[in-house]
């Protein structure tokens, strides 16, 4: 399989591309392989535009050397993304069913990485989020999950449940977070074939 040449991380809910594990995934990449190109964007609050924009921003990537990492939310998409493009892809603790997950979140939201803006989740979102979940993946995406059975937002069983056809992580104890990420540096590289 040909190593990875293009590298797209997918922050989660209100996170952004300040966020702890997008910004550790772009120091190892630039530090040890800084003819990647990397890429973070931030992502509207609109599923099906982020969508839209993220098949836009990749669609000159050579789908062979691309993969992409997602956390929660992100994870959800960078799964979606896999399935329809056939690029590996690395999902941290991935929301499995975000439309039900984020229908309490409807209205305006504080960022986490900078409270004094926040973003408008509209009632309209979680109509587009269904519509992505009921998408079929074009192919079995190659996915590595890693998994926290401490996830205080997401049941581990539900994110075990949907990617158990790939390689999977359980880890026990952690959190949503992911705080010991730098722990699972090593396995995230050779998936990513940047090792």
């Amino acid at each position: 399989m040909p190593r990875t040449t293009h590298l797209l991380y997918l922050h989660g809910f209100r996170s952004s591309p300040q966020s702890a594990k997008a910004q550790k995934i772009a120091n190892w990449v630039q530090a040890d392989h800084p003819g990647v190109t990397w890429c973070c964007p931030q992502l509207p609050a609109s599923p099906r535009q982020a969508i839209d924009d993220l098949r836009s921003l990749v669609a000159g990537w050579p789908v062979q050397g691309m993969a992409v990492v997602g956390s929660s939310l992100g994870g959800f998409y960078a799964s979606w993304l896999a399935g329809h493009l056939g690029c590996p892809a690395v999902l941290i603790n991935p929301a499995v069913h975000p439309s039900r997950d984020l229908a309490k979140y409807i209205g305006e939201q504080p960022v986490w990485h900078d409270p004094a803006q926040s973003i408008f989740f509209d009632a309209a979102y979680v109509h587009e989020l269904q519509v992505l979940e009921a998408q079929a993946p074009g192919t079995q995406p190659k996915t590595l999950a890693l998994i926290a059975k401490g996830d205080e937002v997401l049941d581990w069983r539900e994110m075990l449940a949907r990617h158990k056809a790939g390689q999977v992580h359980l880890i026990e104890g952690g959190d949503h977070a992911l705080s010991d990420f730098d722990l699972y540096k090593a396995e995230i590289l050779e998936f990513l074939r940047l090792v």
